[in-house]
């Protein structure tokens, strides 16, 4: 992948995922689309500044984690249109609409006459630009909480008419996540990981949503303190090698092509306590960018990893 290709999906990351303490986490969990029996819908319905008269059913997204929550809390049947990487689940990629939430063109979103647009983040005064088109438009920022996780799933389920289902997935979240941290055993002294999300070493210090994440198993990402103020910094090899984790968590085995054998190979590499033991974990670059159901995903390959350190132990 060519290197400003690379570093603009990596500042893309960063922005969506955002930051958040480590000690706010609180349990959750993701989980399948619930069945659960819904109650009709009352409308007109209010979240934070956005009320909808009546049920929308032209939804664009352009967030990735947005269009995993529509889809999941039943509204995807309402969906017409989503972002270019908004490829799960798979009724989502089918659309084959594209459109840029990174470089949004409104004329092109407006074109899908929608009556809710759900974005990420508000690049090129987009809000603004759709409001005064009259497009109703719900702002699901990045979060920086687990709790934060719950309440933006809940907010589209009111949005969309799917409180209900909401609600379900939200609990059964909650209860999965619980359980599977609970069945983790606490490392002491606590283990440490590297968690790479591009092959230039940009990583995540444990103040951030996905820290946060580890943090749930009590781990410690070896970026903390490395560079002040900065909980995305670029870390070098050498340093790298000099904390040398227990564990290495590559997300970037789509965008940038890495494995544990391609990690072994790095200058240096294959001396370190991770890569000797096996214990460098590949992970689907999605899921720990995202901050919607498939978190729990996430979390159980976490748990799975730190299982396996403790049995070598």
């Amino acid at each position: 992948m060519r290197t400003s290709v690379r570093v603009g999906i990596v500042g893309l990351l960063i922005a969506l995922v955002g930051c958040g303490g480590a000690d706010d986490a609180s349990v959750t969990t993701v989980a399948e689309t619930t069945t659960t029996e819904a109650a009709p819908a009352e409308f007109p319905v209010t979240v934070g500044d956005l009320t909808l008269e009546t049920e929308p059913t032209r939804i664009v997204s352009l967030s990735p984690t947005a269009t995993e929550m529509l889809y999941a809390v039943g509204a995807g049947p309402q969906v017409v249109a989503v972002d270019d990487f908004s490829n799960y689940p798979a009724e989502a990629a089918a659309l084959g609409t594209a459109l840029s939430g990174y470089e949004p063109n409104v004329e092109a979103i407006a074109g899908y006459e929608p009556d809710l647009v759900v974005i990420a983040y508000d690049t090129q005064g987009l809000m603004a630009q759709l409001q005064s088109l009259d497009i109703p438009v719900f702002m699901a920022a990045a979060v920086a909480t687990l709790d934060g996780v719950y309440e933006q799933i809940a907010q589209i389920g009111e949005l969309t008419g799917h409180a209900s289902e909401a609600e379900a997935l939200v609990e059964s979240m909650r209860e999965e996540i619980e359980t599977v941290v609970a069945g983790v055993e606490m490392a002491d002294p606590a283990l440490t990981y590297f968690h790479e999300l591009d092959d230039t070493y940009y990583t995540v210090t444990s103040n951030t949503f996905v820290g946060a994440v580890y943090s749930l198993f009590g781990l410690v990402s070896i970026a903390d303190g490395v560079e002040e103020g900065n909980d995305y910094p670029q870390l070098s090899a050498e340093v790298i090698v000099e904390k040398d984790p227990d564990l290495i968590f590559l997300a970037d085995t789509k965008c940038c092509g890495q494995s544990a054998q391609t990690v072994a190979t790095r200058d240096g590499w294959a001396d370190l306590s991770a890569v000797k033991n096996g214990h460098v974990v590949e992970l689907d670059d999605d899921l720990p960018s995202r901050w919607g159901p498939r978190i729990v995903e996430f979390v159980k390959a976490i748990a799975a990893a730190v299982a396996k350190v403790l049995a070598a132990a």
